[in-house]
């Protein structure tokens, strides 16, 4: 009595992708087999060695326009299984309909549905100028460094003649959708701190611990300020200031031993509105202020700040817009908190939106018990039913001729 598109989604979701060994091989397989069920074009990218994109294609009557992406991604992040009520790979469905599995949220349902509102349009006989495109990337939840930002750079997908981009947004618990039209640039910083050594008895003068005292009492403080901020302001989001986290601290060799060196690593996330130039002055200055010997580099470092439009004068938005409007879908625009691969596709100059139908659902993506209800799920096929052919409809832009 399951719904075909569930029943496929959990099948799906059975797929062990996760890192640090994804079986990126098995969804590939199970993702082609689907394409080749809708009659779907099917395209293997190898990015690099054991990185494969999976392109599926559906072919637009007028193909010299620019084509929708759909775009989703393969992995999913690790697992603490004894945190799990239901085994995390098993995609158990409960007596409500929840459906417990890593990737329920993050993203594998986004995939499904957006196959399954294909499989729909198709059965009734649909077609539509722009063509469509479905990739399905690999190594998001590690950066996309072997994934997108490859992918990106590629002939193959420069071929693709992409006008506009849907990607993953994030669960709603209110009856609100969230829409990301543009997302935060992710820093990591590791500043090392260098002073004098000396045994562990002694008051040593000019310490490695010292300067990386002054180091995180600076960049915590600039945290507190930004959490205040986030607080105090109701009409802000996550994605509208600077969020930044102590996740590294290494140094010492020994108890009794003042080391020469520290070092600690920063997770920092600036949204487009921040001046980055005058964001890493103060990093800068920070390191300065905590003495000499106090250096720092960058693991990342993005600097793309892209924005997609949302005015009602852009083709793009007023027809993902107008289909929110006539299924009556509440909107909240908002910078997206943390990263997806949409950055790389907004970097090479294509709006993207992320955009996850999930609303009444608590957002789960990476947390432990991650789950997705089946009505929700089948909702989701519905509004793609409707936002693709709008999307694929757009009338043709003066740079198209």
């Amino acid at each position: 009595s399951e719904e075909p598109s569930v029943t496929l989604f959990r099948e799906y979701l059975k797929i062990n992708t996760v890192h640090p060994e994804p079986d990126y091989d098995a969804a590939v397989r199970f993702l082609e087999r689907v394409g080749t069920d809708l009659g779907l074009a099917s395209q293997k990218v190898e990015v690099c060695p054991g990185r494969v994109v999976l392109v599926l294609t559906w072919p637009g009557t007028k193909p010299r326009l620019r084509s929708v992406l759909l775009n989703s991604h393969t992995d999913v992040v690790p697992v603490f299984e004894e945190h799990w009520t239901y085994p995390p790979f098993e995609a158990v469905k409960d007596s409500q309909g929840n459906i417990y599995a890593r990737g329920a949220q993050d993203m594998k349902c986004v995939s499904i549905q957006y196959l399954e509102a294909i499989r729909r349009l198709k059965a009734e006989g649909k077609s539509f100028a722009r063509t469509i495109h479905l990739t399905f990337v690999p190594d998001e939840e590690v950066g996309g460094h072997k994934g997108m930002e490859l992918f990106v750079q590629r002939p193959e997908f420069k071929a693709l003649n992409v006008g506009f981009a849907l990607d993953e947004g994030l669960a709603s618990p209110s009856d609100t959708f969230s829409v990301f039209y543009g997302e935060k640039s992710p820093w990591w910083i590791k500043v090392k701190c260098v002073g004098s050594p000396g045994h562990g008895s002694r008051f040593i003068s000019n310490t490695a611990a010292e300067k990386m005292h002054k180091v995180i009492t600076s960049f915590l403080a600039f945290r507190e300020s930004e959490k205040q901020r986030l607080k105090s302001d109701t009409g802000l989001t996550l994605g509208d200031v600077t969020s930044l986290n102590l996740t590294m601290l290494e140094g010492g060799v020994s108890f009794n031993v003042v080391p020469s060196e520290m070092t600690v690593g920063f997770d920092v996330r600036i949204p487009p509105t921040v001046d980055l130039k005058a964001f890493e002055e103060q990093v800068a200055a920070w390191c300065r202020a905590a003495g000499d010997g106090v250096t720092y580099e960058f693991v990342q470092k993005c600097m793309d700040q892209h924005v997609t439009s949302t005015e009602e004068s852009d083709p793009w938005w007023k027809a993902f817009s107008g289909v929110c409007r006539d299924m009556k879908l509440p909107l909240k625009l908002e910078i997206f908190p943390a990263a997806t691969d949409s950055r790389y596709i907004r970097a090479v100059g294509h709006p993207a939106i992320g955009f996850s139908p999930m609303t009444r659902t608590p957002v789960l993506l990476h947390d432990h018990n991650e789950f997705l209800n089946e009505q929700v799920f089948l909702r989701g096929i519905d509004i793609y039913a409707r936002l693709l052919p709008a999307l694929a409809s757009v009338p043709a832009l003066p740079a198209e001729g």
